[in-house]
């Protein structure tokens, strides 16, 4: 048994490793994705007042911080029993708009465009975002600097800091914004729709005429037929901030929708030995191992999960781009039949860029962003509360419960990137043995095409690793010079 590492795994949020062990005729007789860190906030919630939660669960991650503040702040909604005022809504998602087109234009440019815009095969150290400039040229890497800056401006405006957000508190926000504010919103707002569309020129340009890379997304080693997740507006639309959880099989048919208050009736969580991190899946189908199918409890809550949930875009230039996704991927633009190309995630993402920056343009204009009614002190006693919003990464669960006092006595958190653990591992199984047997040789593009394979999911690990409590399992090898182990400790 021959055993490969890519050790570390690269552009992701985090830390993780994978190891590939290939058998005597040249095939991938398995495949671990383990991620060596731990993330305690469960633990760290306990003895501390709910309301402090919006602003010490930005800490988990300075790449998401703004999903952590509006799942937190929901929760402590909820945990109150306080309806937040019509216009403390609109600013919370008008942040949150903001954020998701910035994190987005990050992981296409950053992340998991070099893959493409560079090339799979290209060495590793073009495979970034200055390889990325090389190519395209520096007008679109000045373009991507304006646009960050121009979001983390609103951000910093609307959230009190640019990183580790303090403005979302129980009830509300703890401010507004005025003419002034709203007139340059209003402006950056119009840059950030045409930037989408600047986007979609470049996919279209790149990767859509590329037939290799049409090729690649559409092959066996990049698909997975599992469930779907993502919340939906009243119209069964896509909602980041607000709504129902729906989840669809892999035929495209509605198996659940959930409030937040009833995710534990749907949701549940495996843990394996091997890793820190823990593995949901669907409560009422049930934990099946690491594989997909209508029979299996797996479940993907990613852009392309979204999609796959809506019924369509609740924006006219994002909901074009949803029905161009569709018909050239399924041959149905009406979006009934679920995409399962992993690799489409990518295309998935920039259509909700899209879509959140019309969203900004549509809350920015609209005449109660500057009501200054934007917060309801909370009076009832506390208690316990949920909190639930689409992060980028997927959907991002906050649970506390309280003493009469509103100390946290129970905080479970289910972050976007754990709901995706077991597609991940799979997807990188799957990749591994498509692209890896007899008489392959096994270069870096090789490798680097299975890493595509997980940083599709624009996986995070800063919030995502840690076990069910009171296990924390740890192996220590100890060899000696020929590399062999000579002793093993187990906790």
């Amino acid at each position: 048994m021959r055993q490969i590492k890519i050790d570390p795994v690269t552009r992701l949020e985090g830390h993780g490793k994978i190891d590939i062990f290939v058998n005597d005729e040249g095939n991938v007789e398995n495949c671990y994705f383990q991620v060596p860190e731990l993330r305690g906030f469960e633990k760290f919630a306990q003895g501390r007042p709910v309301e402090e939660m919006p602003r010490i669960t930005t800490r988990i991650c300075g790449v998401c911080p703004e999903a952590h503040h509006m799942a937190a702040a929901k929760a402590c909604d909820a945990v109150y029993k306080v309806k937040i005022p019509s216009a403390g809504k609109k600013l919370r998602e008008l942040l949150y708009n903001v954020f998701y087109t910035t994190d987005h234009t990050v992981h296409f440019y950053a992340l998991g465009g070099p893959d493409f815009v560079v090339g799979p095969d290209a060495p590793a150290a073009e495979r970034n975002i200055i390889g990325v400039i090389n190519k395209v040229g520096l007008e679109v890497g000045g373009k991507v600097i304006k646009l960050r800056s121009m979001c983390q401006e609103i951000i910093q405006m609307l959230g009190g800091k640019k990183i580790h957000q303090v403005a979302a508190i129980p009830g509300g926000v703890s401010r507004g914004i005025n003419n002034e504010e709203r007139d340059k919103i209003k402006e950056y707002s119009k840059y950030f729709v045409d930037f989408g569309q600047f986007t979609f020129k470049i996919f279209e340009d790149i990767v859509l005429k590329n037939k290799a890379y049409v090729d690649m997304i559409l092959s066996d080693p990049f698909v997975h037929k599992t469930y779907y997740m993502g919340m939906v507006d009243e119209n069964n639309q896509v909602n980041f901030y607000d709504g129902k959880v729906k989840v669809v099989d892999p035929d495209g048919n509605e198996f659940c929708k959930y409030s937040p208050e009833d995710y534990l009736k749907h949701i549940t969580e495996h843990t394996e030995k091997w890793s820190y991190l823990k593995y949901p899946y669907l409560k009422n189908v049930g934990w099946k191992g690491f594989v997909d199918g209508k029979d299996s409890g797996v479940y993907r809550a990613t852009p392309l999960s979204r999609l796959n949930v809506t019924n369509g875009m609740p924006t006219p230039l994002a909901q074009a781009e949803y029905e161009k996704y569709f018909e050239t991927l399924t041959g149905d633009k009406s979006g009934k039949k679920p995409v399962h190309h992993t690799l489409a995630t990518h295309w998935a993402r920039i259509i909700e860029l899209q879509y959140a920056a019309e969203k900004v343009v549509e809350l920015i204009n609209d005449p109660e962003i500057t009501s200054p009614d934007y917060r309801a002190i909370p009076t009832e006693i506390p208690t316990e509360g949920i909190g639930i919003v689409e992060a980028p990464r997927g959907t991002l669960t906050h649970h506390y419960k309280t003493d009469e006092r509103g100390i946290v006595t129970e905080a479970n958190l289910i972050v976007g990137t754990t709901n995706n653990h077991a597609a991940i591992s799979m997807s990188i199984k799957k990749a591994a043995q498509g692209l890896i047997h007899k008489g392959v040789e096994i270069t870096d593009g090789v490798l680097n095409r299975i890493e595509m394979a997980f940083r599709a999911y624009d996986p995070c690990f800063g919030c995502a690793t840690h076990s069910l409590p009171g296990e924390m399992p740890i192996e220590l090898n100890i060899r000696n010079s020929e590399g062999e182990i000579i002793q093993t400790a187990k906790r």
